[in-house]
């Protein structure tokens, strides 16, 4: 590689981000025109509106021009790079655990010489990157590395991303190219990078991004800059008798449609963009990424070139997508939104005292690109703003919107807050739920509904009919899928095929589920274009500071004893309904309530939640709260100061916005989804109006000790640990005991409890099966058998026994002392003693 005449700059300087112009535009021919810029009296210069995103890229390149020469990625000899030799004392005896090791010991690497200056390492075997988060370039190149790799540890020091065939599709999405992430990734690692990693980035991205799926006029083509291309997926077996033959002027001898790409610049309303085209450009702290030069630049050169083309029908776009996968050729979604003259605009836009945050700019500016908005799926905390994050594209697209999420209550709130943020009239937002079934009369307009309603395939009542007509009878430009982790595949493909959506969001905070169908998220709606790192929100103050503690509750003799008895379902009931816990739990709510917090109780036990609010007097909400009852008592909790703790069973889990929650119990959870720990650790997330030094916000989850449930709750931290949260084990409460009104104090209390929860049937053991997202996981035909059993309609038909029927099953025989009952044998009198020895003999 040729070496340039620029100056070396200070990383220190680079990581305060205190450039001036003249130190990091040393070359003058760099700098695009001088018309693209003009000067006022203070010798500071201001961007021109309408050359904002040209003097970005052109900026953050120069950047990037500056780094390249102070991290060289020049090819050392083996005698330059630097071989690590520990120094092992001549006695010492391996261990017998060593060998278990030795995948995760890279001492073998040789280093390079300025190896100090770089801030990762990067694993020949796995495709692995350790960074340095502590390095002065750490910021710049974590902006990086969240393009190219997924994020699978973020604690306080060391970060560890992994390089995976979805995130290289990802970074191609984007506009980066293979050469581009082979050459920083050498220039950020400390060792040189192997030739295996290397093979696996140029294999997963040269094919990525050359074939993009467009809708336009309500007509689908498949598009690439290189006709060579499309005339091997037109010899396909699968994707040439798919094609639809066009009678346009602009049809080729080879049978393809060819067209000037257009080029234009995307303003984001609510960004920095538009409220600074009149501001002095000040130094380098503009949160511009050090690598946004190629993340765009590459890609509207590409824009610049002959599009070429060829159409297919409607119903044959997920066939042809599948082909495309399987070929490796995978398919790159993309709305040409200004250029659509079909479909009517939509008057909506930003408030103009709404203002997004760096981070949900940044997020967005992954979206929108070369003119276009991309498909695909934004991951950001629960509290960070991923409803406005949404509003913003919606605003930014202005066309028709459909809005999916996964439960009645979330329903309204996306309403809400589209009211809130934006413009949009309330005529122009329409809500379809099971209780409510609208539409909106203008051209244009915003549809809120749940993915239940829009999925369904069972018979509808005569006015959902009609609004299903009318959602399927439209063209959309946007459709935002909330918390899109929970819908399975199957589901998705009624969602995706119901509705006809230009480009499509996912949104959600927890991209990880127990099974393996987070795949088809990446084929169904498109990669996924950002993710942000939880902690350092956290320490900037756009999330809560929260602490988090297990708390370990020890099982009282009489619960233990029947816990080791009894079969797995009742075992469940015993460690939730074990005393001891119920005692934690009234101590923290006691405690927390006199330090002025907002307190969530969680349970997915119904039974339990139950149990534990009347015992304690505090409302609950499940799955058969009627929703006007649902939303009175989270008006209460939100704005009444009398109501200060609420119980929840998993319905909360998502989607549910209560700011003012400052503290949440964990008393009852789903085996061990990690999933749902992190979605419950977001109901406190969002920001606290309250300034306390530390930590302002507390995430407890009780745990019966020496049950199944301490596993299960190791595994359902492992996503939170994973995102630089430490748990503290509490292994007791102090002055729990000396708490007034304590409940289940006594041994009698806590024997009246033993049988109350052995006399409860399996069932009561169960988890919930509700109008939440868990149960979208369950068939159809299971999901209609339980609904039946629960709202006691339907025939069924169980094994039982007319003991059962009779009630007695409902009844139990202890027996509490045999000496006793050998006492009351004796004092019989001694005529009915004989009787009764004779009958035994």
């Amino acid at each position: 590689m040729s070496s340039r005449n620029v100056d070396k700059v200070n990383y220190a300087d680079l990581d305060d981000e205190n450039f001036s112009d003249e130190d990091v535009y040393q070359n003058k021919n760099r700098m695009g025109d001088d018309e693209d810029f003009t000067t006022n009296n203070n010798k500071k210069r201001k961007k021109k509106p309408n050359t904002v995103e040209e003097s970005k890229k052109q900026k953050a390149q120069q950047t990037m021009d500056s780094l390249k020469n102070n991290l060289d990625d020049t090819n050392f000899s083996d005698e330059e790079l630097i071989e690590l030799t520990p120094d092992i004392p001549p006695d010492y005896i391996p261990d017998a655990v060593s060998k278990n090791f030795g995948k995760g010991d890279f001492s073998y690497l040789k280093l390079k010489p300025d190896h100090f200056t770089r801030p990762i390492w990067i694993s020949p075997n796995d495709g692995r990157i350790i960074l340095e988060s502590f390095s002065p370039l750490a910021e710049q190149a974590i902006d990086f590395l969240i393009t190219i790799a997924e994020p699978i540890s973020r604690p306080s020091h060391i970060h560890e991303y992994r390089i995976t065939a979805y995130s290289l599709y990802a970074a191609v999405s984007v506009g980066l190219e293979t050469d581009d992430i082979i050459s920083v990734l050498n220039r950020l690692s400390k060792v040189p990078v192997a030739e295996s990693i290397v093979n696996f980035i140029k294999a997963a991205t040269v094919s990525y991004g050359k074939v993009k799926l467009v809708l336009k006029h309500n007509r689908y083509f498949v598009e690439s800059t290189q006709a060579d291309i499309l005339q091997m997926l037109l010899k396909d077996s699968v994707i040439g008798p798919l094609r639809v033959q066009s009678s346009e002027n602009s049809v080729t001898s080879n049978g393809l449609i060819t067209s000037a790409a257009q080029q234009n610049d995307i303003v984001i309303p609510g960004t920095k963009k538009i409220e600074n085209d009149n501001k002095p450009d000040g130094n380098a702290n503009e949160a511009e990424d050090i690598f946004a030069s190629v993340v765009g630049n590459r890609d509207d050169d590409d824009d610049m070139d002959t599009v070429h083309s060829f159409e297919i029908s409607h119903d044959s776009v997920e066939i042809v997508k599948r082909r495309c996968q399987d070929i490796e050729y995978p398919v790159l979604e993309e709305y040409d939104f200004r250029n659509d003259a079909r479909n009517p605009d939509l008057e909506i836009d930003l408030k103009p005292s709404t203002q997004i945050r760096p981070y949900q700019e940044k997020s967005l500016s992954k979206m929108f690109g070369n003119g276009r908005a991309r498909s695909g799926i934004i991951v950001l905390p629960c509290g960070a703003g991923k409803t406005l994050v949404g509003i913003t594209a919606a605003c930014t697209i202005r066309k028709s919107v459909i809005v999916l999420c996964t439960s009645s209550v979330s329903v309204m709130q996306w309403r809400q807050q589209f009211l809130q943020w934006c413009t949009i009239q309330p005529e122009n937002v329409a809500v379809f739920t099971s209780e409510n079934k609208e539409m909106f009369a203008s051209e244009s307009g915003l549809v809120v509904s749940t993915y239940s309603m829009v999925a369904n395939t069972r018979n509808r009542s005569h006015d959902s009919q009609k609004v299903m007509d009318f959602l399927r009878s439209r063209e959309w430009g946007f459709i935002i899928l909330d918390e899109v982790h929970v819908v399975p595949a199957q589901m998705f493909r009624r969602v995706v095929t119901t509705i006809a959506a230009h480009a499509k969001l996912g949104l959600t905070a927890t991209l990880v589920r127990e099974d393996d169908k987070i795949d088809d998220l990446n084929f169904l709606i498109g990669p996924k274009l950002y993710e942000a790192n939880w902690m350092d929100l956290a320490q900037k103050g756009h999330i809560a500071n929260v602490q988090c503690a297990e708390v370990w509750c020890p099982m009282t003799a009489e619960f233990y004893q029947e816990y080791l008895r009894e079969s797995a379902r009742k075992r469940m009931l015993l460690y939730i309904m074990n005393p001891t816990k119920f005692q934690a739990c009234q101590f923290l709510i006691h405690y927390h309530e006199k330090r002025g917090d907002k307190i969530i109780v969680f349970s997915d036990n119904v039974y339990a939640l139950q149990e534990y609010a009347l015992k304690l007097g505090k409302p609950f909400i499940y799955g058969s709260t009627p929703q006007q009852e649902r939303m009175k008592i989270l008006q209460n909790f939100q704005h009444n100061d009398q109501i200060n703790t609420i119980f929840l069973s998993k319905v909360g889990d998502t989607s549910i916005d209560l700011p003012e929650a400052t503290c949440l119990i964990q008393i009852s959870s789903h085996y061990g989804s990690r999933r749902q720990e992190a979605q419950r650790l977001g109901r406190i997330l969002r920001a606290k109006r309250r300034n306390d030094e530390g930590f302002n916000a507390f995430f407890y989850s009780l745990v019966s000790k020496d049950t199944q449930e301490m596993y299960y709750s190791t595994k359902r931290q492992a996503f939170l640990v994973d995102q630089g949260y430490a748990f503290k084990v509490i292994t007791h409460l102090s002055g729990m005991e000396q708490l007034p009104d304590l409940a289940y104090s006594s041994p009698r209390e806590r024997r009246e409890l033993l049988q109350q929860v052995l006399l409860k049937n399996e069932d009561a053991a169960g988890l919930e099966i509700g109008d939440d997202a868990d149960t979208n996981f369950i068939s159809r035909e299971k999901r209609m058998r339980l609904e039946q059993e629960r709202n006691g309609g339907g025939a069924s038909r169980s094994a039982g026994s007319l003991a059962g029927l009779a009630g007695g099953e409902d009844m139990a025989y202890i027996e509490y002392s045999k000496n006793k009952n050998k006492e009351l044998k004796d004092s019989h009198h001694p005529l009915i003693q004989k009787m009764y020895y004779k009958q035994k003999k």
